[in-house]
């Protein structure tokens, strides 16, 4: 496929006149496939968005502001019906991504058409804002954590969908920030990724950024959040009820430790299973192949633990070998039961 060919999509919020200038070198270059989304700018932005359509641009219009991922998916819908499945490539409306880096990635998305290409910025200038720098380095050890996929720029909004991720780009959960971490993760199960070095271009310290580093922090990390949130509503029932029935149970007392650690155990595994097949992962796939899949997991994470803590512990002080080993099976838990045991799909 030529390169040129390839759907250029631009979700833009309250932009400004890079918006313009960006559209009119892509089609100085040769692009002709653009689509861009005005995600609820107001009636003020309607003349830029009219110069969008005036240079030939598909436009498409979200009367309220529904965040980015919203955008990329009303974008890729509208590309989708008017031009067929083929690859797109993302790109930010804010002048962040050069129109000779989109064209590299576009030429790298033709070369490589079953490949995720990401447009990889470099951190380490002096143009950098520290919290973008601090932002990356923590999301990418994050990702490189939890799907196993190195990826130096986990953040860039510049990326080649290739036509055979269309499916899972126009049904990924999320419709902010959070969209664009949800489908790398995704993504990463189903196809290899391509990075094409570009520019790093921030403006006036990124200041024309939507981006909230809080509020918007926690939906990016949305999923591994509720994770470890369950994770604590389980730890919680297992020692409320561990308490309770030492304190009720007329037993000995070794019959009484074992039965009340096993009661609270099944029972706090089922809060955890319940929370992270409903509010973790989202599941839709069937309840009882599931439930096998996550007994095989907490049989094997509670063996685990007790022999790796038991050798670590003649090195170790026992609670801080228990820390360090659970904390790894925390993480090695979200990737197995994310890719393995809940499905969305």
């Amino acid at each position: 496929m030529d390169s040129l060919e390839t759907v250029i999509i631009i979700p833009a919020f309250r932009p400004d006149r890079k918006l313009t200038c960006l559209i009119q070198e892509l089609v100085e270059a040769g692009f002709r496939r653009i689509v861009v989304v005005d995600d609820g700018s107001g009636e003020e932005y309607e003349e830029l968005f009219g110069q969008a359509q005036a240079f030939g641009c598909l436009t498409a219009r979200h009367e309220k502001n529904r965040g980015k991922g919203a955008a990329l998916k009303t974008a890729l819908a509208a590309a989708v019906s008017k031009w067929g499945g083929q690859g797109c490539i993302t790109a930010d409306a804010d002048g962040q991504h050069l129109v000779k880096d989109i064209q590299r990635v576009a030429e790298a998305l033709a070369q490589e058409p079953d490949a995720l290409v990401l447009g990889v910025r470099n951190f380490d200038g002096e143009n950098v804002p520290p919290r973008s720098r601090f932002g990356n380095r923590v999301t990418s050890v994050f990702f490189r954590l939890i799907s196993g996929v190195a990826c130096p720029d986990t953040q860039t909004g510049l990326r080649g969908i290739p036509a055979n991720l269309l499916d899972l780009a126009l049904t990924e959960e999320g419709e902010r920030y959070e969209y664009e971490m949800n489908f790398l993760m995704d993504a990463a199960k189903k196809v290899p990724f391509r990075m094409v070095s570009i520019e790093t271009v921030y403006e006036e310290k990124n200041r024309a950024s939507h981006f909230r580093p809080v509020a918007d922090s926690l939906r990016v990390y949305g999923r591994f959040v509720r994770f470890g949130l369950a994770s604590l509503a389980g730890s919680a029932v297992d020692c409320l009820l561990f308490e309770i029935l030492t304190l009720v149970l007329a037993l000995g007392e070794t019959e009484k430790i074992v039965l009340s650690t096993a009661i609270a155990r099944i029972c706090s595994g089922s809060v955890n299973f319940f929370l992270n097949r409903h509010f973790s992962f989202k599941s839709r796939m069937p309840v009882g192949r599931e439930i096998f899949r996550y007994l095989l997991l907490f049989t094997g994470q509670m063996t685990a633990s007790a022999v790796f803590v038991s050798l670590l512990a003649h090195l170790l002080p026992a609670l801080l070998a228990k820390v360090i080993v659970d904390t790894i099976l925390f993480f090695i838990s979200f990737r197995i039961q994310k890719n393995w045991v809940f499905l969305s799909d």
